[in-house]
């Protein structure tokens, strides 16, 4: 039996060393904690972040399928503002612009920087500055009409370039892997250097002893400070703009013989010859298309003017020559026609005609049936005749049907 005896011993020793073991490191497991790779720290949006790489591209939505918009380096700074999967999305970077259609907008004459949209539900779209505008189809938003957009450069392609909008897909986006949060920047506050007043030392009259004649002399001599002459900034193109527009409308305003466009002419030529000036060049162009149509109103009107002139001496000159010749015609008075009596042969016996003084024929004349038959001794004498007028086609005169035929002297 002893060898029975230690197999049992054994096996039961062996038992309660397990269960020790087990109660000793129970309390140990429970204790531990595993991390999880998955819980990093990130902070909540919108955060700042830089790009951790150079030629990052920054598209127009959150895959490589979207087209570039820009290319960041590293250091360059963005805002967070949200995620998608593997991509984040950013808030519009400082060079960031949009595209709007031109015939949905209309510049702003007295601040041609801005425009006002015309129609309702006009799109807008993610601009980029490696693709036309015409293959830039994101879509940003809509705008309404008498809405304001801010220009930001040369139009294409049927384009406005305009300021980022605040529209609800208004964003860009970058590959997570490209970006870090940074703690954002905390501006110092400017130093300011208190200085004591300088205390100015007064004037001090310095009084002579009176002369012998009685009079005192004072002198005055100023410590006058050396004069500082603060030059002015140089106006802008869009300021020189502005003045320049402004005269053009004081031009306008004057009398029409006192208007001139030289000297703003010249100074609008040169903002629109300067390839710097961007969008005012364009503006200054338009200006002077306008005093091209101002100034081509003038000189028709001048010309209209002189015309009028002219017109008047015609018309001075016709009235004198018509009044001179009325002067000149006898007042007939009672009868139809005054001239030589004679015989019109060519219509044959007891046909006449009425000639001037140089030969020319005045009218045909008949005489009616209560006439006077007998008319040969007023053949060639100047006579006057009464009686009815009428035309005559074949002489292309007049025909006087006359009843009475008076010898003139």
């Amino acid at each position: 039996m002893r060898p029975h005896t230690n197999l049992l011993i054994f096996v039961v020793l062996t038992a309660l060393v397990s269960v020790g073991f087990a109660q000793g490191t129970g309390r140990s497991e429970e204790s531990v904690t595993v991390p999880s790779a998955d819980k990093a720290d990130t902070p909540s949006f919108p955060y700042d972040a830089e790009i951790t790489g150079d030629d990052v591209y920054i598209r127009s939505g959150p895959g490589t399928n979207y087209y570039v918009c820009t290319k960041l380096n590293k250091g360059n700074k963005v805002k967070v503002v949200g995620k998608q999967f593997s991509w984040s999305r950013l808030a519009p970077l400082a060079n960031s612009f949009s595209w709007i259609s031109m015939q949905f907008v209309e510049i702003d004459k007295d601040n041609p920087g801005f425009g006002k949209v015309t129609g309702d539900r006009v799109r807008v779209y993610t601009g980029s500055e490696t693709w036309k505008a015409m293959h830039c189809t994101y879509l940003q938003g809509k705008l309404d009409k008498d809405d304001r957009v801010k220009l930001v450069g040369e139009q294409m392609d049927g384009y406005y370039k305009i300021t980022v909008p605040p529209l609800p897909n208004a964003f860009f986006w970058v590959s997570t892997q490209f970006i870090k949060p940074v703690a954002p920047e905390v501006t110092a506050p400017l130093a300011v250097e208190v200085r004591q007043p300088e205390v100015m030392t007064p004037l001090v009259a310095e009084v002579n002893q009176p002369d012998p004649a009685g009079k005192v002399e004072t002198s005055v001599e100023p410590n006058e400070p050396n004069a500082v002459t603060v030059e002015a900034p140089p106006k802008s193109k869009l300021e020189q703009y502005r003045d320049l527009q402004k005269k053009v409308k004081a031009e306008r305003e004057k009398p029409v013989e006192q208007q001139d466009y030289t000297s703003l002419k010249k100074a609008l030529l040169e903002i629109a010859n300067d390839k710097e000036a961007g969008n005012v060049a364009k503006y200054a162009k338009f200006v002077l298309r306008q005093i091209e149509g101002i100034e081509l109103a003038l000189v028709v009107d001048k010309q209209v003017q002189l015309q009028s002139e002219q017109l008047n001496k015609v018309t001075a000159g016709i009235d004198k020559t018509r009044a001179t010749k009325l002067a000149k015609v006898e007042d007939l008075g009672r009868f139809a026609a005054i001239g030589q009596f004679q015989t019109f042969a060519l219509y044959g016996t007891g046909n006449y005609r009425i000639v001037d003084e140089s030969g020319k024929m005045i009218c045909y004349a008949l005489p009616s049936e209560v006439a006077t038959t007998d008319l040969s001794n007023l053949i060639g004498k100047k006579v006057g005749i009464v009686g009815l007028i009428e035309p005559h086609l074949p002489t292309k005169k007049a025909l006087v049907r006359f009843s009475e035929i008076v010898e003139l002297k």
